[in-house]
Parts: C-alpha cells; structure tokens; sequence
C-alpha cells in the first residue's frame, strides 16, 4: 500500500477532493470549462505540436532499433490528417451533449409522500492507462468534465512530451473555471501506476486502454474496479448470401481505413461456397490496397486456381499459408488472417473462440441469417453489412470515448459519457412528521406499501 507521504498518493487524494468539491458545481459551469478546455489547446498548439514532434523522433529510433511496432507510432502522430481538428471538435460535441448526471430511470410512490428515485450521477475518480494516442488526454478529460468525474491519465512512455504539454494547456484552462485544476491529471511513470492501483480508497474505477495483456496485468494488480479494453481482434464474415459488391467494400474499409486501430478487421471467413465467386474478387480489391492475405488451404488453393495470379503484380509476395497463430492476433497493419468455414454456426464458433469480443460483422442478404448473428456473437458490437470501423464513440454520437469496453457488466463497447456514470437512490419524504419503516408490515394497523410508478426525468427538489 503506498504511503501518506508518497507522491501518488498526493495525486490521488487531490484528484478526490477536487471530484468531491465538483459535486455542487452546476453543469453550466462543467460546459464552460470544456469551451475553455477547447480555447486554450488551440493557443497551446505549437507548443503541443512541437511536443509530439519530439515524441515522434524518439519513437523512431526505437522502431528503428526493432524495440517498437511501427503500428505504435501511426497511433503517436497528432499531425496525421485531420486528427488535431477532430480533437478539438471531440471536445465541443461533448460540451453539447446532455448532461448524463441528475437523469431519474426510476420513480416510485412507496406511500403517501414518500417517493423513491434512481438517479444518474458520476462514478467519482477515473484512473485511465493508454498506449501512444495522445488525443487520448483530450478525450478523456473531456469526457470527465462533463460527466462530473476527475481523472487521472497515464499514457506510454512514447507519448510522454505530448501529454505534459496537453495536460499542461487543460490545467491552464480549468484554473479560469470553478473546476479544480487538479481535476485532471497525468503521470508518467510504472512505478505511479502501481502505487496508485493500492489506492482503492481514493480511486474508483481504472479503465486500460491497450493491449489484452496490459488489461490482464491491471486486472490482476488492483482492488479497484476495471473497465477492460482488450485487444480488437475483429472478424468479418462473408455469409453465402453476401452480396458481391457489399462484400468488396465492407471488408476493404474495415481492413485498410486505419489499419492500426483496434476495430481494423484482423480476419476474414468466407463461406466456402464463396470461395470461386467473391472470395477472389474480394482478394483482388485487398491485394490491390497492398494488403497481405494469411490464407487457410482452401481459400489458398482457391485464390492459385483463379485469374490472380496472372492479374495481381502482388500475388507472389502478399499471399501465404497462414501460420497458426494468425487467427489469434491483432496484426494492426495490413494483414489480414482468412479462414474458410462450412456454415454460420461454424463462424460464429470461430469468433466467439478467437475473437477479443470487440466488434464483429456478417456481409448478407439474409435476414434470418444476420438476425441469428447478431444474438450468437458474444462481441461488444455486432455489425450487418457495414464496416468494422463505424465501432467508435464518435461515430456513434458519443462525442467521443474513453475507451471500448469488451467486458459486460456497466458499460459495454464504445464508453462515452453514460459509460461514466453510475446511479445513486434518493428517497424523499414530504409526511408531516417523516416516514418509518416501523409504521410497515403485516399485521394489524401496519401500512402497506404502494410502489406505485411516478413519470419523472428529473428529481423534483
């Protein structure tokens, strides 16, 4: 257990006291601090930037060395595209969305007077620990803000500059608000998670971000709570009924749209009926996006029967058996594992054995076949006809996410702001002289009680 006068128990008590002192802060106020949040990231940028820069080079080296994944740093660049804008609108969407906190799912009249409510309300102090993905501060803190949680973030070592410079510009911006500035916070060391994962008392949640086996060893170190991200090792099933242009690009975009992130597809079953029809066109629109196939004997044999070996100037070098371990790993890069399958129940066999619960989808024409999918896949998200890539907290209209959850308990797939609350109930009696449940029961002159329903959104006091 750390000590008092340990520094992470000085973060962790501070993160607590000032998730406490935000209790009676109004949610007007938690949406002005994300606008300032928003204002002071864009006066930051050059800084943040130059940072990432920084961060970027020495994370080359050590993808130069063989002592990182070159999927690492995709993930670490906050200059790619349109990533740096994306984050600042993360932020602003957040702000816009209703307040998760205060919202009744339940209301009842359990006697003249006394009524009971189940009322939403934040999960308190948020230890989260991601791999690379800087943006992932901003989404994070934003995310806390609004759902009345404080946060602590620890993310890789590789991202290290970034996040000081970007949990600098937040703090800077809630310091202008009545949000404690020690609201959210970041650490950069192993040795402050650890001493932190002993602090149940401070902490109420951790969510890890990353890999199945960074999950398991937080899993296995803590206490607290954990919302566990695992690995997206995700499936795209190409049913007998598929169609063959749908097939084509539902399984192009969920492979090649980001590669590296964990709802890319890492394998493709294709019913064998395909395997002479669209199986191969399938391959030629991959392998024309220079992705390399990890074939199964049929799907092998059936691709060297066809016309691709004479069309592809690829097919030489981005087809091979598949080894063993193919069908169990995240590949993040563009690789794609196939394996043919004799029927749906045997897909769905396969998923549910090798698959990280993440997302999974079906390509078919058939109702009854997509139905039976989406029930027999135990996967956090279960997708018809479209890409594995629309399994993000954005694109769902979250704002953003803290993270994907493949667990099952509270908060399942992408976790956005009602991933973050939990529920407390608030009883209320208006009697003239109070209730008690003294005054309850069955025999002679008890009350009983009425559990009757109340239409309520809100708590009326």
């Amino acid at each position: 257990m750390a000590s008092s006068d340990d520094p992470s128990a000085t973060i962790a008590k501070a993160a607590k006291q000032a998730f406490e002192a935000s209790q009676l802060v109004e949610s007007s106020e938690r949406v002005a601090a994300l606008y300032e949040i928003k204002k002071e990231l864009v006066l930051s940028k050059d800084k943040i930037l130059l940072a990432n820069k920084e961060d970027m080079e020495a994370a080359q080296v050590e993808v130069d060395a063989g002592r990182m994944s070159a999927s690492l740093i995709k993930r670490l660049d906050l200059n790619k595209g349109d990533k740096w804008e994306s984050m600042l609108q993360g932020v602003i969407d957040v702000a816009e969305l209703p307040d998760p906190t205060g919202k009744v799912s339940y209301a009842s009249e359990l006697d003249d007077q006394l009524e009971l409510y189940r009322v939403s309300c934040p999960i308190g102090v948020l230890l989260v620990i991601f791999e690379a993905r800087p943006e992932v501060v901003v989404n994070i803190a934003a995310l806390a803000v609004k759902s009345g949680n404080a946060a602590i973030l620890k993310g890789g070592k590789e991202s290290t500059r970034t996040a000081a410079a970007i949990s600098k510009a937040i703090q800077a911006a809630l310091s202008r608000t009545k949000i404690p500035d020690c609201y959210v916070q970041t650490i950069q060391t192993r040795a402050e998670v650890s001493s932190l994962l002993a602090l149940d008392q401070y902490i109420d949640l951790v969510i890890p971000r990353g890999s199945g086996e960074l999950v398991r060893s937080i899993q296995n170190s803590t206490r607290i709570p954990v919302m566990g991200h695992a690995d997206g090792l995700c499936s795209v099933y190409l049913d007998e009924a598929a169609d063959p242009k749908k097939a084509v690009r539902v399984v192009v975009d969920s492979k090649i749209d980001y590669p590296a992130a964990c709802n890319a597809a890492e394998t493709l079953l294709v019913h064998d009926s395909l395997l002479e029809t669209i199986w191969p066109e399938v391959a030629k629109a991959l392998l024309a996006e220079n992705v390399q196939l990890l074939c199964d004997n049929d799907s092998l044999s059936a691709l060297r029967s066809s016309a691709l070996p004479n069309s592809a100037p690829n097919f030489q070098t981005h087809i091979a058996p598949a080894p063993p371990h193919a069908y169990t790993t995240e590949h993040l890069s563009l690789t794609l594992s196939v394996l043919t399958v004799p029927s749906l129940a045997a897909a769905m066999l396969h998923i549910n054995a090798h698959s990280s619960h993440h997302t999974d989808c079906i390509v078919t024409e058939s109702e009854r076949t997509a139905s039976k999918f989406v029930r027999g896949v135990d996967s956090a998200g279960t997708f018809v006809n479209a890409s594995t890539r629309f399994a993000d907290g954005f694109r769902y209209g979250f704002g953003t996410e803290v993270g994907i959850s493949t667990g099952r308990i509270h908060a399942r797939g992408p976790v956005g702001l009602e991933g973050l609350v939990t529920y407390r109930y608030v009883l209320r009696s208006q009697g003239a002289s109070g209730h008690i449940v003294g005054e309850f029961g069955s025999g002679e002159g008890k009350k009983k009680y009425k559990h009757e329903p109340i239409q309520a959104t809100a708590v009326p006091f």
